[in-house]
């Protein structure tokens, strides 16, 4: 039997906010442990907690941007759970008024456009974080994280595969990045995810029975878990075995899942009402100002991009899919770069060096005026392509002025006709055989005489400008 695989996402975003949901602690990363806290952190008798207005207009602009209605008033309800981490034992999310629902998103699939819709988004507070010491044996416990804003946001099930959960992440960072609702650094648990998976035979509208993953932290570890829980359940069906609702544990070095416990249901958390928090009331006029704030988001920049620049879809995605390169991108052709080259570079040379050394977009140790210049020796014949990698690759260790690395180097092509010609006239001296061969419409012929041309000028011709003269003296 063929089977089809249904994916609903559960996306965890940490606000970008300066204090915590509910007190004025810090929600700085990177703090030493538990210094971030305070008596309403941790739960002390008597206090009581005071709402984040930011968060909740973060939390609204994510919803705008996702094309999302907007909740006119909410209430706060008590999720219940007993675990270290968590010293109220207890969560104050949002079980059935979110502050926003019935959103969506457009991802493009094998240059189609697909909808995926969006349930909700609410805002909930962060756990605690566990240290887990494996040569002690210990447990020790960091509640700087306790209480940080967060929103979740909870698709319907109407991804068909790990590549559609891929570029549906992509899309949420993005309008996360450009909307500045978070700062996405997956790395330190800004963003990261539940996976529910689960599989029906071809055709077949009714659910299957899902299994939930919990808390992936990268793009690659959710396309990897989909992709073994899916075919994890075909098996397990195809072997006469029976699936059951159940929270699984993904291992990204091992690449596999492993059971947890039974998927646990809203009655077992025993949502109630927070009786110290009072409704969240929302008008008109706020809705209209955060309205207004949105910035270009990344749908309508690649439309712009592939209008005003000429250049192909897929091409505008990549680059408006991280803010960082949007802005770079902009940045350069501000400085009199094309933006196919500028494209090109991003993309190829700088996509993968950022690639190796692990580094974000957001990482890149040069400016974009330096691209430019770059760039703008490659055009002017100045260095070769060749030779701008060279360049590249010292501004990632290096950042400077292209053209003191290009002297220091000795990288500057030779473009006078006068030396170029002369080191040609000798190639075809040297190779009477090629010139023949050339002569009685060989065409490799030529190649070989470039060449030996660049050979002799140590790789720094002109390599155009050696086609023409010598095509010329050829002719003769």
């Amino acid at each position: 039997m063929k089977y089809e695989t249904v994916v609903g996402l559960e996306i965890h975003t940490e606000l970008s906010t300066k204090t915590k949901m509910y007190c004025g602690c810090a929600t700085t990363f990177g703090s030493a442990p538990n210094s971030n806290c305070c008596p309403g952190c941790l739960a002390m008798p008597g206090t009581l907690p005071v709402l984040n207005k930011t968060a909740v207009r973060y939390a609204i602009a994510a919803g705008l941007a996702m094309n999302c209605e907007i909740s006119a008033w909410g209430k706060q309800d008590r999720k219940n759970y007993f675990y270290p981490d968590l010293p109220k034992a207890y969560q104050d999310s949002q079980l059935d008024t979110p502050l926003c629902k019935n959103g969506y998103i457009d991802i493009t699939v094998d240059n189609t456009i697909k909808r995926i819709r969006i349930n909700r988004i609410h805002i909930e507070e962060d756990a605690g974080k566990l240290l887990h010491d494996s040569i002690s044996g210990d447990t020790l416990i960091d509640l700087n994280r306790g209480s940080l804003p967060l929103i979740e946001i909870v698709t319907e099930p109407d991804i068909s595969s790990a590549e559609e959960a891929k570029l549906f992440l992509e899309s949420v960072k993005a309008i996360l990045e450009y909307t500045e609702v978070s700062d996405c650094k997956m790395e330190q648990g800004s963003l990261r995810c539940d996976v529910n998976v689960s599989i029906r035979p071809e055709g077949e509208t009714k659910l299957g029975t899902r299994c939930e993953m919990k808390n992936i932290n990268s793009f690659r570890a959710a396309f990897r878990a989909i992709e073994f829980e899916s075919m994890r359940q075909k098996k397990e069906l195809e072997f006469g075995g029976k699936l059951v609702q159940e929270t699984r544990r993904w291992d990204d070095v091992k690449g596999e899942s492993t059971s947890m416990r039974n998927k646990e249901t809203a009655m077992d958390y025993r949502y109630f009402p927070d009786p110290d928090l009072v409704y969240i009331a929302i008008d008109d006029d706020f809705i209209d100002d955060v309205k207004r704030s949105l910035p270009e988001l990344p749908a309508a920049r690649k439309t712009r991009y592939m209008e005003q620049y000429n250049i192909s879809s897929y091409d505008a995605e990549q680059i408006t899919n991280s803010k960082q390169y949007a802005e770079f991108f902009e940045g350069c052709l501000a400085e009199g770069a094309t933006p196919k080259a500028v494209c090109n570079w991003i993309l190829g040379d700088i996509a993968r060096i950022l690639n190796e050394k692990n580094m974000s977009p957001g990482d890149i140790p040069f400016s974009h005026i330096q691209l430019a210049k770059l760039i703008g020796l490659i055009e002017d014949g100045i260095i070769s392509n060749t030779a701008g990698k060279t360049v590249l690759s010292e501004l990632f260790e290096n950042p400077r002025n292209p053209e003191d690395i290009v002297s220091e180097k000795g990288l500057a092509q030779i473009s006078d006709e006068g030396q170029l010609t002369k080191a040609i006239c000798e190639v075809i001296a040297a190779n009477p055989k090629s010139v023949e061969d050339y002569k009685a419409g060989k065409d490799k012929a030529i190649g070989f005489l470039i060449g030996q041309t660049m050979r002799a000028t140590k790789g720094k011709g002109n390599p155009e400008l050696i086609n023409k003269l010598l095509k010329t003296e050829l002719d003769k």
